[in-house]
């Protein structure tokens, strides 16, 4: 992972999100490009209390945090952007321009320069970006380190196609993945492919000499909720999850259920697409 693109307004929220960052970057020896984005004219329009030259205090806040945690990342180099217009519109083609691996971003940001992250420009960005997103909301502890990453299974084909990226974050870190097998029909035929794209995924773990567990949940209602839960029941630090996949009644993943997960969620989500993996090597 060479590059992590980080959203930033500099509110306690994405600060804390910057440190996740920060840590991932650590560990994997990437650079980081923090981005802030100054709103439209229309949409400056809703907030009274702007400084009279915001790029300037900007510039300097961005020019303080890299001198105080460039020193932590003797293997990257910590840049930044600043630019306007949309807020997720800006950030995607963020990414898109320096083609990084990651997008990080907080989803409760609501004070420094009045750039919200909340809500709507989170669930945009994960669904314009051209990589993976990784959203962590405000008040998650950045000491912990990632040990323990929930891994859905659902009956789609899709929902196998984050297994490298997930492998990759493991190693890196030395977690452990929880191969969740969500079960949430009572044909044999979406079980059966449940518990047989959990044994694909497993194979590929185990060729790829990450540390996993399988264990399997029946969802009547809220899938969502479901993941939620059992990340809090094993402690996890991550869930990964797909954005899109097949539109089928079996299929769990439809964007309500991502949007729900991604706003919900206390633990830091990782979103991906499915076409971000098509070619990750695993042959799914």
């Amino acid at each position: 992972m060479s590059k992590i693109v980080v959203a930033l307004d500099f509110s306690d929220c994405s600060i804390n999100a910057f440190l996740h960052a920060l840590s991932i970057a650590q560990h994997c020896g990437s650079d980081m490009i923090l981005v802030w984005v100054e709103k439209t004219m229309a949409e400056k329009e809703k907030y009274t209390d702007k400084p009279k030259d915001p790029f300037a205090e900007v510039q300097k806040a961005f020019e303080e945090l890299i001198a105080k945690y460039q020193p932590e990342l003797p293997d990257g180099k910590i840049t930044f952007s600043i630019r306007r217009g949309k807020i997720y519109k800006e950030v995607t083609n963020e990414a898109r321009s320096c083609k990084a691996n990651l997008i990080v971003v907080g989803t409760h940001g609501a004070s420094g320069f009045e750039e919200f992250w909340i809500g709507s420009n989170a669930n945009k960005i994960v669904a314009a970006s051209p990589c993976p997103v990784l959203t962590i909301r405000g008040g998650i502890n950045i000491k912990r380190p990632l040990a323990r990453i929930v891994f859905p299974i659902d009956s789609a084909e899709e929902t196998r196609q984050k297994a490298s990226y997930v492998a990759y974050f493991a190693k890196k870190h030395d977690a452990e993945i929880f191969i969740l097998k969500l079960y949430t029909s009572k044909l044999k035929t979406a079980r059966h492919n449940v518990d047989l794209y959990a044994s694909q995924v497993s194979r590929y773990f185990d060729e790829e000499k990450v540390k996993y567990h399988i264990e399997s949940v029946a969802v009547v209602e809220n899938i969502s909720k479901a993941m939620i839960d059992y990340a809090a029941k094993i402690d996890a630090n991550l869930i990964a999850i797909m954005t899109e996949q097949e539109t089928t009644t079996a299929n769990i993943f439809l964007g309500p259920y991502a949007h729900q997960t991604v706003n919900h969620s206390p633990f830091p989500v990782l979103s991906i697409h499915s076409r971000e993996t098509q070619s990750g090597g695993l042959g799914f």
